[in-house]
């Protein structure tokens, strides 16, 4: 058969196509490996980067927040492992360094029947002493008031005397403060929903309390302390350094045949505390509450509506007031998604190094936090961003690798703003250790019963936790605000954030 020249260029232009054509499936094939190699890892690797069958069905938001969780567990392991690579465990504590020094404390003294008969004839030489835990069990109690009415004997033109009525948290209830606050503890710090609650109330002690009467209390309970609500917003506004970061939870919508997903944003400061915003939604605009007039650092991870808000026209002048910094707990989760590769090993094992820098500051609050950075994280950064340079063109933009690069580098002048501000965190890790909680939470209680309730939780949320942080144990201080609550000035409510309660309480016992 003869072929003519023309036939001839046809067939290498087809072969040409084909070639392109090929190329093209073998580079689909590698990126699409590369996931599966990721997923594989995550599914059946080590016990820090494995996630269940039964979380991968989860929405794409709360997907995020567990391999958050996962990567500092992660780094916490790795920074353990190459301080110290032959750990020991230490000697159990005794009984007294594990529990408070002031739990009272109950004495039996056990002696034998013959002392006790004849205790002239023998001496005490010595003793043996156990010690035990013991627990009274949660009972409920009925409380009668009484107040009784007295007239004048000799003038009944006087009107009868009755003593006043002592202020109630909530009026015309028969909850107490002490009823309100073990249901706001178990469903806040327990992650009991209420409907767990009603059943063991009634199973366990035969008291019938609906789920309905609960949650009107818990509403009504969240609208006392929004005073001192706003006074923790303010100053977490005032301390000049918020870390932001959302976390997704579902709600009833009466309009709505299913549950759409509702947002928690939390606005965390070190050393002040947390404030959770409920918002029906993720838009920039839900910022606005928190952000419009702040001037300080704004730590946050790279999702698109921190930027978007800022750069509105219409936050032009707040733009100019706020610092907005990076996270590399995120940038370097990035880089723990490609499989196999030793420069991309590299990366992670060289940002291991900043995370090591970062506790040795914690460890010693002493030093100089700026120029012990520029002395030791500098370098390191140096090394990163010429790897991260070099390896830019080499890889494919749709590969892991070139997606990890494209983030970081994108980033590097807000990931590398925490050698100039020494307040700053490497990332923004303590703001996710806030939600962590929530999300128990939100897997017990599935989602809030209204687009409205959310709130309440919000503000709830918003104390228990900045109790956690500042570590404060949310039974004591909660029962002394809602005991206060009914009486308090809205002037007093500022002096009631968590911070300020420890704070007085430190110097009073000073």
């Amino acid at each position: 058969m003869v072929y003519s020249r023309v036939h001839f260029n046809q067939l290498l232009e087809e072969q040409a196509i084909s070639r392109s054509q090929i190329d093209q499936l073998k580079t689909e094939n590698r990126l699409l490996q590369e996931k599966v190699q990721c997923l594989m890892k995550r599914l059946f690797g080590s016990s820090s980067e494995k996630l269940s069958p039964d979380q991968l069905e989860l929405e794409l938001e709360e997907f995020r927040e567990l391999q958050e969780a996962l990567d500092l567990a992660e780094s916490k392991t790795e920074l353990a492992e190459e301080e110290q690579k032959q750990s020991k465990r230490g000697k159990r504590k005794g009984l007294d360094a594990r529990i408070p020094k002031d739990l009272p404390t109950e004495t039996i003294i056990i002696d034998p029947d013959e002392v006790i008969a004849h205790p002239e004839l023998y001496k005490k030489i010595g003793e043996e002493r156990l010690e035990q835990l013991d627990i009274t069990p949660t009972q409920f109690i009925k409380i009668v008031t009484i107040r009784n009415k007295y007239k004048k004997r000799d003038d009944r033109s006087v009107a009868p005397l009755i003593a006043p009525a002592p202020k109630q948290l909530i009026e015309n209830s028969y909850a107490t403060v002490g009823l309100v606050l073990h249901i706001i503890l178990g469903k806040y710090c327990d992650h009991l929903p209420l409907y767990r609650q009603e059943q063991i109330f009634k199973q366990r002690f035969g008291v019938e309390i609906s789920r309905k009467t609960m949650g009107g209390w818990m509403y009504l309970v969240a609208q006392w302390l929004s005073l001192i609500y706003e006074a923790l917003r303010n100053e977490i506004r005032a301390s000049g350094y918020i870390q932001a970061d959302e976390t997704f939870i579902k709600y009833q919508d009466p309009k709505k045949d299913y549950c759409p997903n509702g947002y928690l944003w939390a606005y965390h400061s070190p050393a002040v505390g947390v404030l959770f915003e409920w918002h029906a939604s993720r838009a920039a605009t839900c910022l606005d509450s928190m952000l419009i007039g702040y001037s300080g650092l704004l730590q946050t991870d790279g999702y698109a509506g921190y930027t978007s808000w800022l750069n509105k026209k219409s936050h032009a002048a707040k733009k100019a007031s706020i610092i907005h910094a990076a996270c590399w707990a995120h940038a370097r989760r990035k880089f723990k998604e490609v499989p196999g590769n030793p420069t991309a090993e590299d990366v992670v094992k060289l940002i291991a190094k900043l995370y090591r820098v970062e506790s040795k500051l914690r460890d010693n609050p002493d030093l100089d936090r700026a120029a012990y950075r520029q002395e030791h994280s500098a370098p390191v950064l140096e090394q990163i961003k010429s790897i991260l340079e070099t390896e830019r063109f080499r890889q494919l933009p749709q590969s892991n690798f070139g997606k990890a690069i494209h983030y970081t580098l994108e980033r590097w002048d807000a990931l590398n703003l925490y050698l100039e501000h020494d307040k700053l965190e490497i990332c923004n890790n303590l703001v996710e250790n806030a939600i962590r909680p929530t999300a128990i939470g939100k897997k017990n209680f599935l989602f809030f019963g209204s687009p409205d309730s959310g709130q309440t939780s919000a503000v709830i949320y918003s104390l228990i936790e900045t109790c956690r942080k500042l570590d404060i144990n949310p039974a004591v201080y909660l029962r002394e605000i809602l005991t206060a609550l009914p009486t308090m000035n809205q002037s007093e409510a500022a002096d009631w954030t968590p911070a300020r309660w420890k704070s007085s309480r430190e110097n009073t016992s000073a």
